[in-house]
């Protein structure tokens, strides 16, 4: 297995590098460690060396995990593509949703949230690029989805998440320029609770921070290379 420790902290410095000189404060950039095909042991190893928000992409995989590692008070991030007949075990399950691109899923992610647990933190996922092989919400339909999951129980409207192409650093400044304009623009939304940026991952992180994120998701820089049978596995 890779030293994950030591990999972590590489990825820890290059967060307080990064926001050090784009004059930010590092404790306002969270670590995302992006966990998807990687074994439990994996993990609880990341676990130990301080980490607590891991991230997903597959249902069936990271519920299998999430059940395995009850124990320890880890943080639980759906960053993968949603389907309508998964929300039910995804709002039992997680602490976090970041890849919400329609109004029908945040409203059965609301509707099953588990009673007594926490509302669930929910991101939007924009298509920034306007791919029409990937998901997200589409910038013109940004403003009126907002507007509707405010208005569900059992969920808070954390922020925007982008998976943008690769190389295309602007993307980031453009997101960013998004949330400013949606706060102005929607006198309901409130900044402190609005917070979230979630974009940047091993490669890009650097400049996503230095742009504004706030929450970046970083799995080869601190697991190493995945398996890529099991991520086949798990579509």
């Amino acid at each position: 297995m890779q030293d994950i420790s030591h990999h972590l902290q590489d990825v820890l410095r290059r967060v307080v590098i990064a926001s050090t000189e784009a004059g930010r404060d590092p404790r306002d950039v969270q670590l995302l460690a992006v966990s998807k095909t990687m074994p439990v042991a994996a993990i609880v190893e990341a676990y130990q060396a301080g980490q607590r928000h891991f991230g997903e992409n597959y249902v069936q995989e990271a519920i299998a995990k999430i059940t395995e590692l009850a124990h320890l008070p880890l943080i639980w991030h759906l960053i993968g593509p949603l389907q309508s007949n998964k929300t039910a075990v995804v709002a039992a399950n997680f602490d976090w949703v970041h890849s919400v691109d329609r109004l029908k899923i945040a409203q059965r992610l609301s509707a099953q949230r588990t009673i007594g647990l926490a509302p669930l933190n929910l991101c939007i996922q924009v298509n920034i690029d306007d791919e029409q092989s990937k998901s997200g919400c589409q910038v013109s339909e940004l403003e009126s989805l907002v507007t509707a999951i405010m208005a569900l129980p059992n969920v808070v409207l954390r922020g925007l998440m982008i998976i943008p192409q690769t190389g295309n650093h602007f993307a980031f400044t453009q997101l960013a320029e998004i949330r400013q304009q949606l706060l102005a623009t929607i006198p309901a939304l409130d900044a402190t609770q609005f917070d979230t940026l979630s974009m940047g991952m091993s490669a890009d992180m650097d400049a996503a921070i230095g742009a504004g994120s706030t929450m970046v998701r970083v799995g080869t820089a601190i697991f190493g290379q995945r398996n890529n049978n099991v991520e086949i596995l798990n579509k």
